[in-house]
């Protein structure tokens, strides 16, 4: 079975592109390239997954030994990995993807990480004489799967019009916020509202669950008024039924939110729910929850 879902692509010019990282936000994100028409080239830390996403998606993909190797001759290089370290890890050095890259092409991150990596790449590019898109992605594992994620971007804006026909291929929206780092903060102000709102929706639930209600009704009906949400809509039901293997996990919210507490720490942003928050995450860690969906909150107040 196929790790993406169809869905009807906006008519885009084929481009050369390559994509660094396959794991479960990368591997259909670069999926949905090969199928609306892109020659896509991909490499993985792991052999063994750019092997099997060429064995899914077929001609004319193909996987390179190097990071340097799939940039060379791509008029757009995506990447999607684990964190500032990693994505140093893919870009420099000689056989990073800066040492492959061609003029005038564009890199585009989607990892989260820090607006001071996203600046500090995107300055490197622009010596080497290409663009840096700092662009992470909101929508989880089924976004990236459904073709639908919303991608938040810093950079320059002529690369990102450039870029943003191609992203489309995977996001539902695309949008430019600012310069080169603003993509990052922005993904940040995305988890800091979703740490609070799945923190309120826990003990909501909890609440309703020790006052005897029906939550599953309750939610139906509550979800019609002022205190619907995403994570209502989506983890209300699946919180109440204590089924946790959905989305997100734990250890990279925790990921997350470090670096959001790291910016706010020389922004000079107080963040009293976040801080409480996350450490409410390290206790669901601590109980074994790991990999499980952030609607996990729920579990510590069981």
């Amino acid at each position: 079975m196929s790790s993406i879902n169809s869905r009807n692509y906006e008519s885009t010019p084929a481009q050369t592109v390559a994509f660094l990282g396959l794991g479960v936000m990368g591997g259909p994100m670069a999926g949905h390239l090969a199928k609306a028409g892109h020659t896509v080239t991909v490499y993985n830390r792991t052999p063994a997954k750019a092997e099997a996403w060429v064995a899914e998606f077929g001609a004319p993909g193909r996987h390179a030994a190097t990071p340097r190797e799939a940039a060379a001759g791509a008029d757009i290089v995506f990447s999607c990995v684990g964190n500032d370290d990693d994505l140093r890890a893919v870009v420099l050095g000689p056989n990073g993807a800066f040492a492959g890259m061609k003029q005038g092409s564009v890199f585009v991150d989607h990892t989260t990480a820090s607006a001071d990596v996203a600046r500090e790449l995107s300055n490197a590019a622009q010596s080497a004489g290409f663009q840096f898109i700092d662009a992470p992605v909101s929508g989880g594992q089924a976004g990236a799967q459904n073709g639908a994620l919303t991608v938040m971007c810093g950079g320059d804006k002529v690369s990102f019009d450039r870029v943003k026909p191609v992203m489309a291929a995977f996001a539902r929206a695309v949008t430019l916020l600012g310069a080169s780092g603003a993509g990052q903060l922005a993904k940040m102000v995305n988890q800091i509202a979703i740490a609070g709102l799945v923190q309120g929706l826990s003990e909501a639930i909890a609440f309703g669950q020790r006052a005897g209600l029906d939550m599953k009704m309750v939610l139906e009906v509550i979800g019609k008024g002022a205190a619907q949400s995403w994570q209502m809509d989506n983890r209300g039901k699946t919180m109440i039924e204590g089924k946790f293997d959905y989305g997100f996990a734990v250890d990279w919210m925790r990921k997350d939110l470090g670096l959001v507490l790291d910016e706010a720490k020389r922004n000079g942003a107080r963040l009293p729910v976040t801080a409480l928050v996350d450490q409410f995450y390290a206790d669901v860690q601590q109980a074994g929850g790991k990999r499980w969906d952030t609607s996990s909150l729920i579990t510590r107040l069981k």
